[in-house]
């Protein structure tokens, strides 16, 4: 099989994939519903039934759009960051910048009751606060990472920075933590569980946008990711301005990461494991292929571990977290095991 007959072929199997779960997850639920009633409901603007009404617009439908796009959020940074850094551990958890969104949301939830009310006023803004938040947050931690980077020249040495980073603020959202009052708190520890469940059809609808949007963005900076795998000279050398396109893509990725955060609460090994995926099934590392598998993968495994945390038939809803992790995990001990690199390094 030629390499674009192949490609194209992953691309209808994985478009099908992703269809079909999205149907699924607004058929499967703790409610049953008939698939007919479902159908009814999407198309029918005045339906009668308004249990199915309720239930399919009001949660199964915001929840599914909130983890597609946060699929492609999330998986769509962590492949524009390993091609920045260069190295296939590269991640938005693991560079420490969802420990820095989280920090931001912190400040927004927990701030209040730990400094005696100074910034009581900032919870009352509401999400639009809590996505500046995570953005300020994401983006500090992603502007300390590149101000190293560009002073020490060992990728390995700048990914530890990441990590210590991560430890660092984790260490702050702690002492905000134990300051904190106990409502405040036990929304934050929900929040920090990880739910596609807490948004609304405005919120659902706002993240598809940002993810899309990221997405047709990643599209139009295919060449100057192609070009940086083979390194910032190589990249100077064909006429690319290295500098700006770097600070774009940085702040791009900081916008998508702490969109899906804010609205979400950090999700594990998504944007780690799903351009790994995406390079093992398209045996490929050209961006104008990578990026739409990418966020092809990342919807339909975002969908597929909402589906699973639902565990339809069932009232118990898992954190989304405990299946990402159950997920990702293995692709990245198999990475590791592998002993995988870019081929372009």
């Amino acid at each position: 099989m030629q390499p674009v007959s192949r490609h194209n072929s992953w691309f209808l199997v994985f478009f099908l994939f992703t269809i079909i779960l999205f149907l699924a997850n607004l058929w499967f639920g703790s409610v049953l519903i008939s698939w007919d009633r479902v159908l009814h409901v999407l198309f029918h603007s005045n339906s009668n039934d308004r249990l199915a009404e309720v239930i399919v617009n009001q949660y199964r439908l915001p929840q599914t759009i909130t983890a597609l796009s946060t699929g492609i959020l999330l998986s769509l940074s962590g492949l524009i960051l390993q091609t920045l850094f260069r190295n296939p551990l590269a991640g938005p958890s693991v560079l420490g910048i969802s420990s820095g969104a989280s920090l931001g949301v912190a400040l927004v939830v927990l701030a209040g009751s730990a400094f005696g009310g100074w910034f009581s006023m900032t919870s009352l803004v509401g999400n639009l606060s809590m996505i500046f938040a995570a953005f300020a947050g994401a983006l500090l931690v992603l502007l300390v990472i590149i101000f190293v980077s560009a002073r020490i020249g060992n990728i390995l040495t700048v990914l530890i920075i990441g990590i210590m980073l991560g430890y660092a603020v984790s260490a702050v959202v702690g002492v905000l933590q134990f300051f904190s009052g106990a409502e405040e708190l036990h929304a934050y520890v929900v929040w920090g569980l990880g739910s596609f469940s807490k948004t609304t059809s405005f919120q659902s609808a706002i993240l598809l946008i940002i993810a899309l949007s990221g997405f047709i963005m990643t599209m139009l900076y295919v060449k100057p990711l192609n070009a940086l795998l083979l390194g910032n000279n190589y990249a100077q050398s064909i006429g690319f301005h290295t500098k700006r396109i770097n600070t774009i893509l940085i702040l791009s990725t900081g916008l998508l990461v702490s969109s899906g955060t804010a609205f979400t609460g950090p999700i594990a090994f998504l944007g780690l494991a799903v351009p790994h995926l995406a390079r093992g099934f398209f045996k490929t590392s050209q961006h104008g292929i990578l990026v739409p598998a990418t966020v092809l993968m990342g919807a339909s495994l975002a969908l597929l571990c909402n589906l699973l945390a639902r565990l339809p038939g069932t009232d118990i809803s898992l954190p989304i977290n405990a299946v990402t992790s159950l997920v990702g995990a293995p692709v990245i001990i198999w990475v590791i095991i592998k002993g995988r690199h870019f081929k372009t390094m």
